[in-house]
């Protein structure tokens, strides 16, 4: 038992961050993506044994803390009346206002992707799976997440990137 908390501690350690990282693209707020990441990690502890072997330990944390969250929102939905949150601008200028571990202006152009594909982006790309385990994770095809990214990365670009006639000066 004692080189089993060991070996867990050892990938919390290593996988929190680029766990957390994933989870706060995909939805958004900072401190509920820390509170998913726990809980997720809570229940690896709880199911080491089956975590461990996993073929993508990491991917199972991600995978739990967005099912949490949609299990969440869910019961929450039952239970009163979704509050309106803001825009995606209110979102991005709260996230600037903190230290977050992602670049805010990244940050604020990955807040404007439609949901489905900022998790794509975040396993693809910050958790660096591959486009079937991905597709696993998510629960898709895998020519779903290759269009998602497509698209994101797309987008991205066009958000990120200025073009040839926006650096010129009138």
């Amino acid at each position: 038992m004692g080189s089993q908390r060991l070996d867990f501690a050892e990938f919390y350690r290593g996988a929190r961050d680029e766990c957390l990282r994933t989870v706060l693209v995909s939805v958004g707020d900072y401190d509920a993506a820390q509170e998913l990441v726990d809980e997720a990690f809570a229940r690896a502890c709880a199911s080491w044994r089956k975590v461990s072997r996993h073929p993508a330990p990491a991917a199972w944390v991600v995978r739990t803390a967005l099912n949490v969250n949609i299990s969440r929102w869910r019961r929450r939905r039952r239970e009163v009346a979704v509050p309106d949150f803001g825009t995606v601008a209110d979102l991005s200028t709260a996230y600037e206002a903190t230290d977050g571990p992602v670049d805010p202006r990244i940050m604020a152009a990955l807040l404007r992707l439609p949901a489905r594909q900022r998790q794509v982006v975040a396993l693809r790309l910050f958790l660096d799976l591959d486009t079937g385990r991905t597709a696993e994770v998510l629960g898709v095809a895998p020519s779903t997440v290759k269009a998602h990214l497509a698209r994101a990365l797309t987008a991205l670009r066009d958000d990120l990137v200025p073009t040839h006639d926006q650096g010129r000066s009138s």
